[in-house]
């Protein structure tokens, strides 16, 4: 940015008293759905947190900004405590890191979105979710299945769409602080600011840390690194008479972690970890016609990241540049019919340095790279019948051509019915190593059957997924309420395995091509929703989820491991009048799943087995939060697990060992945490 302009941003940030302009129509998002915009934006204004979308042809859940200030929200990990649809859990027991599981499966098979652009791949996998705060943040959309191949074909599981504060909010200024008792704390601002007619920029800064080492469970390990994470962030929208858009942003990062055993132990094993990112992207958008039926586009963004770890005695440092390119022309041939096509390619360049045991490599460079054409088919008829038909034709390097077809349906045989169903391909580039950073935290030997030693490779994953749901909205009083199932199944072709179980003290990498078992992965998930508000300002939120998770391995088929089989969420919420009060709890039961078979001998402080049957008990979870809202300030108490459960002996074996595993994670680590924090805002009057 020139000096000049950088000065008068700041001049402009500490005055705060532009006028701002009305939000404007997005040329670059030529997909989006804006009858399903328009109903989550009137349900925000109802304090409902969490919404189904009735318009749009996928099915779409979007936690709004009400549903983000639920809980303490400070990032986006936090953000999905009141859905079924999302599980987020720990990788492991040292790091911090966080991992989410849509459909049964981790969540590196879930397309991550930026308003629409891929986000979250590669390096920035482990820990991406801990670095978007929850209140740089308007909304959250998650889709089911596979959906457009408009943005790639990354999305095997579904996609997670983040909608950030916009440079044309009536919001000069926001800020956010909270503060946890074990002294985690978290701090944000925003600023969206009119700079003349034509220009727009927001403002988004983040600071948070946790500097005690904590160890409730009295294991010598830290429950939960110490950190300080800086993030900042700076977008900008210029919006031309003729309707032509340009949007273009930066975002710089850096985390310094450090967990494992306690510095008052002699010579403890510890983890390190400092990450660094910077993102740079332009969208731009032109309208070929005065109506804007037609429009093209062009969306461009790099992003480098780079990771300097230690965990014990080894360590991985690795860095990635990435690039996404996407071309767009869209004809809305009539008022029923749209035609999108387009051209788009993404690079990865990976350098990794890897000392860990055996399993070691020096400056290995790891080129992938895609590019392909696309043409997707939008057929409206009313609310009634609704058709996206896409293919997607690209180049993968050392993999050739592939083809990818995605169809998706909807249909309201009556008014308030609508049947939705989609099917497709999905592919993703395999990152063993990132994709499973928990295999750091062990002591454990890398192998790949069939080879001397350990082959390190990244796979091109190829699944499909296909399933439908039903929803039925129904008045309760003069409100809608809604009951709605689904049915999705992924299942793959070929997939990267990484088996804790393969061997003792070792972790075996392969994959299903590898054991001659192509397609005998998948994954099967039933859900059912529901959702009312039985009296005037109180809503009621209701969700049940079973999942049949399996994989084959050198064993044959088994139940895939750490995968909870059912989790039920109750989110009740009340609103005082004039919304001076909201009293926001939601409880939560975690289902069981099934244990390494290594860990089916351990035990408990008494000698009894901690998993007798070889699965992990069900628990529930506790939340309960109260906001006082005053003219532009919101204070709020909260709680986080008020039931205090926490995992038993979540470390196994000592650090000096073979059978050393902090990996093991599938409950909470930390007990009950009281919160509180408050929201300030300057309106725009």
């Amino acid at each position: 940015m020139h000096i000049k302009t950088l000065i008068g941003t700041l001049l402009v940030f500490a005055s705060v008293q532009q006028a701002f302009s009305q939000e404007l129509p997005d040329t670059t998002d030529i997909y989006r759905d804006r009858a399903d915009s328009l109903e989550a934006t009137v349900l925000v204004a109802r304090q409902r947190g969490n919404t189904l979308s009735k318009y749009t042809p996928n099915r779409v859940e979007t936690i709004t900004a009400a549903g983000l200030c639920k809980m303490a929200c400070c990032n986006l990990a936090e953000s999905f405590e009141n859905s079924a649809s999302v599980t987020v859990g720990y990788s492991d027991a040292v790091t911090g890191a966080r991992q989410i599981r849509l459909l049964g499966l981790s969540g590196i098979y879930t397309q991550m979105l930026d308003e629409n652009r891929p986000v979250m791949r590669g390096l920035a996998s482990p820990f991406g979710l801990s670095y978007v705060p929850g209140q740089w943040l308007e909304s959250i959309q998650i889709a089911k299945g596979v959906t457009s191949v408009i943005n790639g074909v990354e999305s095997l599981t579904g996609q997670i769409n983040m909608e950030h504060r916009k440079p044309t909010d009536e919001k000069p200024l926001f800020l956010n602080a909270v503060i946890m008792n074990d002294t985690k704390a978290d701090f944000n601002i925003a600023s969206s600011l009119q700079l003349g007619e034509n220009w727009s920029t927001v403002l988004l800064g983040h600071i948070s840390g946790n500097g005690m080492e904590m160890d409730q469970n009295k294991d010598g390990f830290m429950d939960d690194p110490k950190s300080l994470q800086l993030n900042f962030a700076n977008r900008w929208l210029y919006y031309s008479p003729d309707g032509t858009q340009v949007r273009f942003g930066i975002k710089a990062l850096r985390d310094a972690r450090q967990g494992g055993q306690l510095t008052s132990i002699e010579n403890p094993w510890q983890s390190g970890i400092v990450n660094t990112s910077f993102n740079a992207y332009t969208k731009v958008g032109v309208p070929l016609c005065e109506d804007n039926s037609r429009n093209i586009a062009a969306v461009l963004d790099y992003t480098y990241y780079n990771m300097d770890s230690s965990f014990g005695a080894s360590s991985y440092l690795a860095s990635q540049q990435s690039g996404f390119l996407n071309l767009l022309y869209q004809n809305e041939i009539n008022e029923n019919q749209r035609f999108t096509a387009g051209a788009g390619s993404t690079i990865d360049l990976f350098t990794e340095d890897l000392l860990k045991g055996a399993a070691a490599f020096k400056d290995l460079r790891t080129l992938q790279a895609n590019a392909g054409l696309f043409g997707e088919y939008t057929y409206k008829n009313g609310e009634v019948f609704s058709l996206i038909a896409g293919l997607r034709g690209e180049w993968y390097k050392d993999n050739g051509i592939q083809v990818s077809p995605r169809l998706t349906v909807k249909y309201s045989p009556v008014e308030d019915i609508v049947i939705r169903a989609n099917a497709g391909r999905g592919l993703r580039y395999s990152n063993p190593l990132t994709d499973n950073i928990g295999v750091f935290s062990t002591g454990k030997e890398f192998v790949t059957p069939g080879s001397e030693g350990w082959n390190y490779r990244h796979t091109l994953e190829d699944a499909w997924t296909g399933g439908g749901n039903i929803t039925w909205y129904f008045p309760i009083r003069d409100e809608k309420a809604w009951l709605s199932f689904d049915y999705f199944r992924s299942q793959f072709v070929n997939q990267a395995i990484v088996d804790y179980e393969y061997a003792p003290n070792t972790i075996a990498f392969y994959t299903l091509e590898d054991i001659n078992a192509k397609g005998k992965s998948w994954s099967d998930t039933y859900q059912l929703d529901f959702s009312c508000e039985p009296v005037e300002r109180f809503n009621i939120t209701l969700t049940g989820r079973y999942t049949d998770s399996r994989m084959m391995t050198t064993r044959g088929l088994v139940e895939r491991p750490m995968t909870s089989r059912y989790k039920a969420v109750l989110n009740l919420q009340y609103t005082s009048n004039l919304s001076k009060w909201i009293f926001d709890f939601t409880a939560s039961l975690n289902g069981s799943a099934r244990v390494y078979n290594f860990m089916e001998s351990l035990t408990g402080a008494d000698g009894a087995l901690l998993y007798p049957d070889g699965q992990t008990p069900a628990y529930p979870l506790l939340y309960f939060q109260v906001t006082r809202r005053f003219k532009g300030l919101d204070v709020y108490v909260g709680g986080e697990n008020l039931t205090n459960y926490t995992q038993k002996n979540i470390i196994i074996g000592s650090p000096s060992a073979d059978n050393f595993d902090a990996s093991c994670v599938w409950g909470p680590m930390m007990g009950t945490r009281i919160y509180a924090g408050l929201r300030f805002t300057l309106w725009k009057y």
